[in-house]
């Protein structure tokens, strides 16, 4: 994946200037940044949700506006904390309607994330309705049902938005091992929230008022005492977004 020279605003100000970054197949970025700094445009771009003013996005060499977008986000996927839960059963929810995705793939994902126990309890199995908005769920099940599509549709590329610190532990902790699964033989990059996300990362970017002011190997970036990110892990900082 490659992004040269963007540029994109919103608005006469450009919200992301100039950004150079290349990943090579299966690495994984942290990327940080305080809030405001543009980590959520750049994804908002990537799966384009909008196309930039200036420079390109490519995808094993590919401008991303020269795909379709079923094709492209069969390709990219983008976890955030907020999960859309739709009107409609745990099935559909999985698969969005593909009915090329079979049962036995979805069950099987189900308890490779750990929701074994969570499905066997559903009264109606895969045809369990759900109420929109996910009332029935927990923020944890929820979380873990967002990363069980992403499985499903196998994508190459994937955004992850870090999952909420606000999950009890036990939850969080299955989340992470979801994540560690999520991540292997995938290009990923994580939208960091908090340092200890970014310890599984290849790669580290810190962004600055739409700028890349830091960029680099983490392990490089952490053994060096006059580097952004080694300060930050100096401090003890625990969330890097405020």
């Amino acid at each position: 994946m490659e992004l040269d020279g963007i540029t994109f605003g919103y608005d006469d100000q450009p919200t992301l200037k100039e950004l150079h970054l290349r990943l090579k197949p299966g690495e994984v970025l942290g990327l940080l940044g305080r809030t405001g700094s543009g980590k959520t445009t750049l994804a908002r771009l990537l799966l384009r949700f909008y196309d930039p003013q200036q420079g390109c996005i490519r995808l094993a060499g590919t401008d991303i506006r020269e795909c379709k977008l079923a094709e492209l986000r069969s390709k990219a996927a983008l976890v955030t904390q907020n999960i859309e839960i739709l009107q409609g059963s745990v099935r559909d929810n999985l698969t969005f309607y593909d009915d090329r995705i079979t049962d036995e793939a979805i069950i099987g994902v189900l308890r490779e994330l750990g929701l074994r126990g969570w499905y066997e309890s559903l009264p109606e199995g895969l045809d369990t309705p759900l109420a929109s908005g996910g009332g029935s769920l927990s923020a944890g099940e929820a979380q873990l049902l967002a990363f069980a599509r992403v499985f499903l549709t196998d994508p190459g590329v994937v955004v992850l938005d870090e999952a909420s610190s606000r999950l009890d532990p036990l939850t969080e902790h299955r989340l992470e091992q979801a994540v560690d699964k999520l991540l292997t033989n995938r290009t990923c990059i994580i939208i960091a929230h908090r340092l200890t996300t970014v310890q599984r990362a290849d790669q580290i970017v810190i962004m600055e008022q739409g700028r890349i002011v830091e960029a680099g190997p983490r392990t490089k970036l952490a053994s060096d005492p006059e580097s952004r990110f080694s300060r930050m892990l100096a401090a003890g900082l625990e969330e890097v977004t405020v």
